[in-house]
């Protein structure tokens, strides 16, 4: 089967495959674009990182990640943000070394509670704050921060931003070239507003990145590793993909899966099981009909 040509593939559902690997088995089963992340990176460098996304002729539709700035004042918040002044500078340099149409797209995850706090609008407040003193950095290098709101089980130690909604707001004051949101299908498929809040994102032009993967139950005990592959759970993507190209998202779609029996599997057969899976479940084909 011949890959969507707007698949890409993200490489924590090959989570075991290091950087040249993974680039060689995203190229060599025709799929044109690859989202990468920052430990894969660093293992071999910035520069050489660069060089390889190049020579591999595959697009880079996003880094992962950044974020993680809830801390209070303090040295923390300040390693932290001078983590994502870092992140800013590798997303651009892997933007402008893949193949056209790459995407200067970082990916925000906002961080949970610090410890001991229970202030959970506390937190939110101090994600954009975070996002306001990046926000310049990110214009100037000409990369898009994009708030990825997470299921709301992950709320405590992992993200506190919880929604579409709550991550537009956050993004708001913002040029919609610089800061953006993430739709990602297994963190917001449960959600109520969820329709509203994508044709609100696509109002604003808003919509960064769009990454699907599926909801599985039962959820293993490290929820985690909850997600599947498309097509093995209760998510029903067609009318979300429909949604996204609706709101005038036209990028990438990347697949990003957390699940220790995907990641154990032999990467080139991942990637050939995904290239099916997306064809058959996402629904993108026929969202771009409509």
């Amino acid at each position: 089967m011949t890959a969507d040509p707007r698949l890409s593939i993200n490489q924590a559902t090959i989570k075991y495959a290091n950087l040249a690997e993974a680039l060689r088995v995203v190229g060599s089963a025709g799929v044109e674009a690859i989202g990468l992340w920052r430990e894969p990176v660093a293992e071999v460098g910035l520069d050489a990182a660069a060089r390889m996304l190049a020579d591999s002729g595959l697009r880079v539709s996003s880094l992962c990640r950044g974020g993680f700035f809830t801390a209070p004042e303090g040295a923390k918040r300040r390693a932290a943000l001078d983590e994502n002044r870092r992140a800013i500078e590798e997303t651009a340099a892997l933007a402008a070394a893949g193949a056209p149409g790459s995407a200067a797209v970082l990916v925000l995850v906002a961080g949970g509670l610090p410890d001991g706090s229970r202030d959970l609008a506390g937190s939110r407040a101090r994600v954009a704050d975070a996002i306001a003193e990046l926000e310049p950095e990110a214009r100037a290098a000409g990369v898009t921060l994009a708030i990825e709101a997470l299921h709301p089980m992950y709320a405590a130690d992992r993200a506190v931003v919880s929604t579409l909604g709550q991550a537009l707001d956050i993004a708001e004051p913002f040029p919609a070239e610089s800061v953006g949101v993430v739709v990602d299908t297994f963190h917001l498929w449960w959600d109520p507003d969820l329709f509203a809040q994508i044709a609100r994102a696509g109002r604003d032009g808003r919509i960064a990145s769009y990454q699907v993967c599926d909801w599985v139950t039962p959820l293993p005990a490290d929820v985690l590793l909850a997600r599947g592959m498309m097509g093995d759970g209760h998510i029903d993507f067609a009318p979300i993909s429909a949604a996204v190209a609706e709101a005038g998202y036209t990028g990438d779609v990347e697949v990003e899966i957390f699940n220790e029996a995907i990641w154990a599997a032999d990467p080139a057969a991942v990637v050939a099981r995904t290239v099916d899976a997306f064809d058959r479940a996402v629904g993108l084909r026929s969202a771009e009909r409509a």
